[in-house]
């Protein structure tokens, strides 16, 4: 697929921050488990959250396609960071679609990191089945009494403003839930402890809990009891980074393979004359490249405004089993080295598992293929 010259440059540019920048920090980030500030102060000085805000709102104004290059590349870096960049589009698109004029206004912060940002979704009921949520929001006067509690929250414990998904209605099923921009440094909110991964560990996770936290009648996002919709409304995206997210690292995989294979010696020669080696290499390159074309075919769907539900379902299945199976023989070729921490391929494979779990279990992106293969037909 061609790029544009505008696809082309933002790639490129992603991939020599990720050069320059994340990946020789990874390894320290890994380690320190760091929220790294400087990292994304730069990164938004380069324009790298964010990359579909128009530019009337501080954003570059690019399609979803050049969103997947760059968290591509960046992942390649460091999972961690291309993270950040996947968290701050999803936000900064509810806002742009739903949000008020002066909810908008926040933008500029958001995307300069100033103010920091939490989709604050899962609860313990309520992960994969979103229908489960209890966090409440119930009026008082012009505003809003918020109670519930929130867990495995990205950028909990340094997050400044929470877009909380709470229930207005407990009646109404998928259309008794509204989002709600939350000041997170409010009375009766509280911090869990950080969570301690086993991948993406500079990634800052952990739980909310909000005790009759008052808020204004302007906290509401879009319109009341559509808060499911408008957070399934920016699932598609999701996918398409997270989807991204993993080709970026399988392809840090290989080529940390590759040079490795090269050099390695047993027998008396290296380890890339092997015809078991070469074979593990292909099915990499070959895999690899097959998940990089379904995210771009699903990113073209977006962008061309067509159905993309499946196309991003695909992409975000394959590409999730992809990564997992992929820096798996990444360690494969490294042997026993590859099983030691600061080896880049044991962080790897680490980094890869969540990618089959978050935006939707690849249990249920099959399902979800199904259902629109059952519901439209195979060519559709």
């Amino acid at each position: 697929m061609d790029l544009t010259e505008t696809q082309a440059q933002a790639r490129d540019m992603a991939r020599a921050f990720a050069d320059e920048v994340i990946r020789p920090a990874a390894e320290g980030l890994d380690r320190e488990e760091r929220f790294p500030a400087e990292i994304y102060d730069e990164m938004a000085k380069l324009g790298l959250f964010g990359i579909g805000v128009p530019e009337e709102l501080g954003g570059p104004g690019f399609d979803t396609l050049t969103y997947a290059l760059v968290m591509e590349e960046l992942a390649r870096g460091y999972a961690s960071v291309a993270d950040q960049c996947g968290l701050l589009e999803l936000i900064s698109t509810l806002l742009v679609r739903h949000g008020t004029e002066a909810q908008k206004a926040l933008l500029p912060d958001i995307l300069g990191m100033r103010a920091k940002v939490a989709y604050c979704i899962t609860e313990p009921e309520a992960g994969t089945d979103v229908s489960g949520i209890r966090t409440t929001a119930v009026r008082d006067g012009a505003g809003w009494v918020l109670n519930g509690g929130k867990i495995w929250i990205h950028n909990a414990p340094v997050a400044d403003l929470g877009f909380v998904l709470a229930r207005t209605d407990k009646e109404a099923g998928n259309r008794g839930m509204s989002i709600f921009v939350v000041d997170l440094h409010a009375a009766g909110v509280e911090r869990g402890p950080k969570e301690h991964k086993m991948g993406q560990r500079a990634s800052q996770v952990g739980a909310l809990t909000f005790t009759d936290v008052r808020l204004p009648s302007e906290a509401l996002l879009g319109t009341e009891g559509r808060g499911f919709h408008m957070m399934m409304s920016v699932l598609d995206k999701g996918r398409v980074g997270i989807a991204s997210l993993a080709v970026g690292i399988a392809q840090a995989g290989l080529e940390a393979a590759v040079d490795y294979a090269g050099t390695r010696k047993q027998f008396g020669k290296a380890i890339a004359e092997f015809q078991g080696v070469q074979w593990l290499l292909a099915d990499m390159a070959k895999d690899i490249e097959a998940a990089r074309l379904l995210v771009r075919s699903a990113a073209g769907h977006i962008d061309a405004g067509r159905d993309a539900t499946k196309a991003c379902s695909i992409a975000k299945c394959f590409a999730g089993d992809m990564a997992v199976a992929r820096t798996a023989d990444a360690v494969q070729v490294f042997g026993g080295s590859g099983y030691i921490r600061g080896f880049e391929v044991e962080r790897l494979y680490r980094d890869a598992k969540i990618c089959q779990i978050y935006e939707g279990t690849n249990q249920i992106q099959r399902m979800i293929i199904a259902r629109e293969l059952l519901k439209k037909g195979a060519r559709a």
